[in-house]
């Protein structure tokens, strides 16, 4: 992605997951926005935003950040407002994989994973897709979730639209930490 692109991408998801009110836009109870609204909000508030680019986003290779549905769009995840995407609970696989750096992990192994400002705490699949999930914040750490064990034990697992599994906070079951090669 260009990264003009990538700046809208940052501004999208910053709207679409944590202030909408920001740009003068209000989400409905699941998180939709009419596009056209979007585009013209982030247009008054400095932030042009052509439809083209728009779909450059939507379709560009790698983490899917936005859900379209006719003429709305929503982040697929991530959120700290207050939405209802509307996923049912589904069994996850046996193990997930959660990427964190190392000045997070006595926390995490004291007190269980956190969300943050988020709603969900985020794992991934595979090893390689957690690796990239917030390269940004350093040098990863991935820790191996026993998804299995915490499903058995009650813990509800949900599959956003891009493939993220969602759980709400809670002690994260560990089967190991640390770099898994």
């Amino acid at each position: 992605m260009s990264d003009g692109r990538v700046v809208d991408s940052k501004c999208l998801s910053y709207v679409l997951r944590h202030r909408p009110e920001s740009i003068g836009i209000t989400l409905d109870g699941s998180g939709w926005v009419a596009i056209d609204a979007l585009l013209a909000a982030a247009a008054r508030s400095g932030h042009v935003i052509s439809p083209e680019a728009l779909r450059e986003v939507i379709n560009a290779p790698g983490k899917r950040r936005f859900e379209v549905r006719g003429e709305r769009i929503r982040a697929a995840q991530g959120h700290s407002v207050p939405v209802d995407l509307g996923l049912e609970p589904v069994p996850p696989p046996a193990v997930l994989y959660h990427r964190t750096v190392a000045r997070f992990l006595p926390g995490i192994l004291a007190q269980g994973r956190r969300p943050g400002k988020r709603r969900h705490v985020h794992l991934s699949a595979d090893t390689g897709t957690a690796a990239v999930v917030g390269a940004r914040r350093g040098r990863p750490l991935i820790l191996q979730v026993n998804a299995a064990a915490m499903h058995a034990a009650g813990h509800e697992f949900f599959r956003a639209a891009n493939g993220v599994w969602l759980t709400p906070p809670s002690r994260l079951a560990s089967s190991s930490h640390g770099p898994v090669p």
